[in-house]
């Protein structure tokens, strides 16, 4: 993946995201782009903003300064507030704050969190220029009417990856500034929006540019289009209640209707999560592309491979050349699984024990192997230590639970029939035949929330699942170590809810603490 020069390592706070880099290697749009090309190479620096550090990937130009490079990586700091906040997952690492998440402990001091924060407005930054820069006023006058019409779905990409990351910022943090490219460039202090100003402008966005993207399956892969629009739309109406105390459940059928003609279930769960993933594109509706040469990160699915792997594995299995001894996942979730005849219960058990008395202890708790640096043939991705494997944001799983899940809560459009053949369609792909197929009375919200676990595990998805279902903070729910205990305790529901950062609050007199902070 190419990435253009359109930034420098930023540390500041959110007020200072849109301003022109003060960086002797920063060239301003009208050094970049000089050819037709070049405005596609800026594009790709938008895409690559999710997978990599920083300009030179995995290297010490991390955009972000300070501490681990890999660890500041927007898939990375997803996959700490995404999963190991829940019971998908938790870490052996004493590394920073990493600890608070499974404990549900965290604060507005955490520095992941606040790396979370900066790397969502950061990458909006990123956008917001290439967005200026792209302005048709703007553009060199060589460009062809062809040229044009790329650059105009160039823009309408980045402004749905924009909405993605407002997506992302409305679920972890609720109520957070909008900063777009009308904004002025140069230190201001943005002003905080309610999580319903925020929901309004993603819906907004999606429906300006739904148009002027491609046809679902039409680009090229790892770029987007209308079906990743769609099923960020789905994704937002299923989680409406919580958002804005909203039922949009028939909306939610209704683009996951929209969804579902284009894509077809691939034949192999395994196959999906395999350094050739990006081969599987008949269900994969938008992934981030990783490639262990062009793209190196210790972030995305390297982090997710080689953090997996210790203990007796053996990491050349699963074509790496060592394993980082970090994540586990625990006795709860790994009880949603028949690990008999489930295809999905990728689990690793060897020299692992099922609890988890010590969290330091990465033989304690059983290894998720499901991401691997193998290709569907057997052999190895294009390096042993950074991975070729994609990173599913959208497929076509995630489709089909939506839908029955908004059929099960009221949603018009749909029915319980068809719900329960698309989830069977699933459970026949992962049990090899109809022996785990669920009659309609089986399909129940309490199988919803499970088969979601069993189905989407490690995909970024689980503490977003568990608050829909009020299972995240309270105690409906409890699992290992939740709450700081073995045995799990339920924590206030302030924690449904990441912190603004306390070094954002102190930059911004516009901001004010998240409740219960």
């Amino acid at each position: 993946m190419a990435a253009v020069a359109l930034g420098s390592t930023l540390t500041s706070c959110v007020d200072d995201l849109d301003t022109t880099p003060i960086d002797p290697n920063y060239k301003s749009g009208d050094k970049i782009y000089v050819s037709a090309e070049s405005y596609k190479q800026g594009l790709s620096k938008l895409y690559g903003s999710f997978v990599l550090a920083g300009q030179e990937g995995a290297g010490d130009n991390a955009d972000i300064a300070g501490g681990d490079p890999g660890s500041t990586v927007y898939t990375r700091l997803l996959f700490y507030c995404q999963e190991l906040s829940t019971d998908a997952a938790i870490a052996a690492w004493n590394d920073g704050d990493i600890k608070e998440f499974h404990n549900q402990k965290w604060t507005a001091g955490n520095g992941f969190v606040g790396n979370m924060y900066t790397r969502l407005y950061l990458t909006i930054g990123f956008i917001n220029q290439y967005l200026r820069d792209t302005e048709p006023g703007k553009l060199i006058s060589s460009l062809t009417s062809e040229d044009l019409k790329n650059i105009e779905q160039y823009r309408a990409e980045a402004r749905l990856l924009r909405a993605m990351v407002y997506y992302n910022a409305l679920d972890l943090f609720g109520s957070v500034p909008i900063l777009t490219e009308a904004d002025p460039v140069g230190k201001f202090k943005p002003e905080q929006k309610t999580r319903k100003e925020v929901f309004t402008f993603v819906e907004t966005e999606v429906n300006d540019i739904e148009n002027l993207l491609a046809e679902p399956g039409s680009n090229e892969y790892g770029r987007i289009d209308k079906g990743a629009a769609w099923a960020l739309m789905a994704r937002m109406y299923l989680n409406a209640e919580v958002y804005i105390n909203e039922s949009k459940y028939t909306e939610c059928i209704d683009y996951c209707k929209k969804i579902m003609p284009f894509y077809s279930l691939n034949d192999s769960y395994e196959e999906l999560f395999m350094a050739d993933n990006h081969l599987k594109t008949n269900e994969m509706i938008f992934a981030f592309a990783c490639d262990g040469l062009n793209s190196q990160t210790y972030g995305a699915t390297t982090y997710l491979i080689h953090a997996a792997i210790g203990g007796d594995y053996v990491p050349a299995n699963a074509g790496i050349n060592g394993g980082w001894g970090g994540n586990r996942v625990t006795s709860a979730f790994v009880n949603k699984f028949d690990q008999n005849n489930d295809k999905r219960a990728m689990f690793f058990t060897e020299g692992q024990s099922l609890e988890i008395d010590q969290i330091g202890e990465f033989t304690e708790g059983y290894m998720l192997v499901k991401y691997t640096n193998k290709n569907s043939d057997g052999t190895n991705g294009s390096d042993d230590n950074f991975v070729d494997t994609d990173f599913p944001i959208f497929r076509l799983a995630d489709v089909y639970l939506m839908y029955a899940e908004s059929v099960l809560r009221g949603g018009n459009g749909g029915s319980i029939g068809e719900a329960t053949s698309y989830v069977n369609q699933l459970r026949t792909r992962a049990y090899g035949n109809t022996s785990g197929n669920i009659t309609e009375a089986d399909l129940t919200l309490d199988f919803i929330i499970d088969e979601r676990a069993r189905e989407l595990s490690w995909e970024c998805m689980r503490r977003t699942d568990l608050i829909r279902f009020g299972q995240f903070s309270n105690s409906k729910y409890l699992w290992p170590w939740k709450g700081g205990l073995k045995d799990g305790k339920s924590v206030d529901s302030h924690y449904n809810l990441y912190p603004i950062p306390l070094s954002e609050l102190n930059s911004n007199s516009n901001l004010t603490p998240t409740p219960g902070y």
